[in-house]
């Protein structure tokens, strides 16, 4: 009899362990079906940014066969943010999908108030049981896109309208650089920073000054399509991001860092509706494999040989088979920052304050 019980204990003691491990292990899961709504920080035809992921909602509904609500111009202010996600949530939603990084402390603060609810913020910083950040690794469509500047340039001096100079830009204008020398080993980048994400004369006046300055290429990592438009009327050349630029500039624009978020979003929202979704901790960096961006290319400024080096540089990065940031790596004063069979962490990709040689800057 002690036998038996000892040995009934030990099982009830090791079913509860395993009944613990399996609630530790549970993902989120929704307490009905799917209703996704999502808050744009701009009008959803801005041309760039928000216009993607307008774009990518409008292909969403067709794969997840489900109408997805939104709500244009939400401002990064919590009193904007809070009513305005509360509201939808009270209608039903309960998957709510947010666009800037402005919006992170407020989700986080939602997500802890509706734990019933999952949250996606594209460009935040904030993560939880019920709520994943995500952002695209773009200094590898800006690589791209830098391959095709260096192929468009006669004369290898190329310019780079700037938003600010955080991790995220930093890495995009050393990527751009990186292309240009893989095509031009000589190619310089000139960049100047707007201080805003969204300012067209801010970006007119850089785009400019940048050609005044013998730029024959322009490439870009603002909101707006305003340095694609300047090239053209300067009759130069250049790389646009966010989305597919030649609609604005088509004799100028002669690649596109493009964001494809519905690669991402339709399996990410498929988890979730599946159950037990758990979230990245650290939040979703998206490689062009996973999702992130990719590119429109190329303009008739790229010849085919070009045209042909650039787009298999893309094959590998769709297969995970390349890396951007691997060693050997030295920033523009000969500081090596990866030694040859090392590569950079995300942590130090985003904390990037440095540049590589052949990189101009205002500081």
């Amino acid at each position: 009899m002690k036998k038996l019980l000892t040995g009934t204990l030990c099982a009830l003691a090791t079913c509860g362990l395993m009944n613990s491990a399996s609630a530790e292990e549970a993902g989120f899961t929704l307490k009905g079906p799917a209703k996704i709504a999502m808050l744009y920080i701009s009008p959803r035809n801005d041309g760039g940014w928000t216009q993607a992921f307008d774009e990518a909602r409008q292909r969403l509904e067709t794969d997840i066969d489900q109408k997805i609500q939104y709500v244009e111009s939400v401002p990064e202010t919590a009193s904007a943010i809070k009513p305005t996600v509360e509201r939808l949530i009270q209608r039903g939603s309960n998957i709510i999908i947010g666009t800037a990084f402005g919006y992170s402390d407020t989700f986080k603060e939602l997500a802890d108030k509706y734990p019933d609810v999952a949250f996606l913020n594209g460009s935040g910083t904030t993560n939880s049981d019920n709520l994943e950040s995500f952002y695209g690794r773009t200094y590898e469509s800006q690589y791209l896109c830098g391959m095709a500047a260096g192929a468009a340039s006669p004369t290898g001096k190329l310019g780079f309208v700037a938003a600010n100079p955080f991790g995220q830009v930093n890495w995009t204008v050393n990527a751009f650089a990186m292309g240009a020398q893989e095509i031009n080993p000589d190619a310089t980048v000139t960049v100047i920073y707007t201080g805003a994400w969204n300012d067209p004369v801010k970006e007119r006046a850089a785009a400019t000054a940048l050609i005044d300055q013998g730029a024959d290429v322009i490439g870009q990592h603002v909101d707006s399509p305003t340095p694609q438009i300047v090239a053209q009327e300067r009759g130069v050349h250049g790389t646009g991001h966010h989305r597919d630029m030649s609609e604005f500039a088509p004799e100028a624009t002669v690649c596109s860092s493009v964001w494809v978020w519905d690669r991402f979003l339709g399996p990410e929202l498929k988890k979730i509706m599946a159950g037990n979704w758990t979230p990245a901790e650290h939040g979703a960096l998206l490689s062009m494999e996973q999702g992130g961006t990719d590119v429109s290319c190329c303009g008739e400024a790229v010849s085919e040989e070009n045209k042909a080096k650039i787009m298999a540089a893309r094959d590998e990065l769709l297969k995970g088979e390349k890396l951007i940031y691997a060693g050997p790596i030295s920033d523009r004063d000969g500081n090596v920052k990866a030694a040859e069979g090392e590569s950079l962490d995300d942590g130090q990709l985003w904390s990037m304050d440095w540049f590589v040689k052949g990189v101009v800057t205002q500081q």
